[in-house]
């Protein structure tokens, strides 16, 4: 099951920051290399429902929070970019994978997405989550860019690739 939250009840809260620390172990840390302390994950994901230009979309099994993502809106002061929306910070623990959620959240967010009148997502990957790559060109994002030295892990430079996505408008 997929939907966007507005809250997180506490135990909602401790299993998204349990799945956030085992898909950061598996190298699907969406910036983290290393689990941060757990009082610093529970922070940014409090402040990401704070924020009024992110929805948090999360995704469960069997009723446990098991990964998310976010639609990230641009800010008020680009109007020249005001038609498209970002996705970000996109996961599924590892041990919950294989069940469609990851799709589903791509779903959610894009539905979210047309619903708020963006006729644009971009996103952006590094070059090694192959899944995930393999995952959003089945679903139509269009590879525009490739970044150099994206990001460095291990002390090796990583590529990252640029996606976009145009929605088409709702039926």
């Amino acid at each position: 099951m997929v939907e966007k939250v507005e809250t997180l009840g506490d135990d909602e809260l401790d299993e998204l920051c349990e799945a956030a620390e085992k898909a950061i172990l598996d190298g699907n840390g969406f910036g983290w290399l290393n689990p941060p302390p757990r009082r610093v994950l529970e922070s940014y994901w409090r402040g990401v429902l704070l924020m009024p230009q992110r929805d948090l979309f999360v995704a469960r099994l069997d009723g446990a929070i098991v990964g998310s993502t976010q639609m990230l809106r641009p800010p008020p002061n680009n109007e020249a970019q005001a038609h498209a929306a970002q996705l970000t910070t996109f996961f599924i623990a590892p041990w919950a994978r294989g069940h469609g959620l990851a799709r589903g959240l791509l779903k959610a967010v894009e539905e979210a997405a047309r619903a708020a009148g963006f006729g644009q997502i971009d996103l952006d990957l590094r070059a090694t989550l192959v899944a995930a790559i393999q995952l959003i060109e089945q679903a139509g994002y269009q590879r525009w860019g490739v970044k150099p030295r994206y990001a460095l892990i291990d002390g090796a430079h990583i590529d990252g690739f640029f996606y976009s996505k145009i929605l088409a408008a709702p039926a």
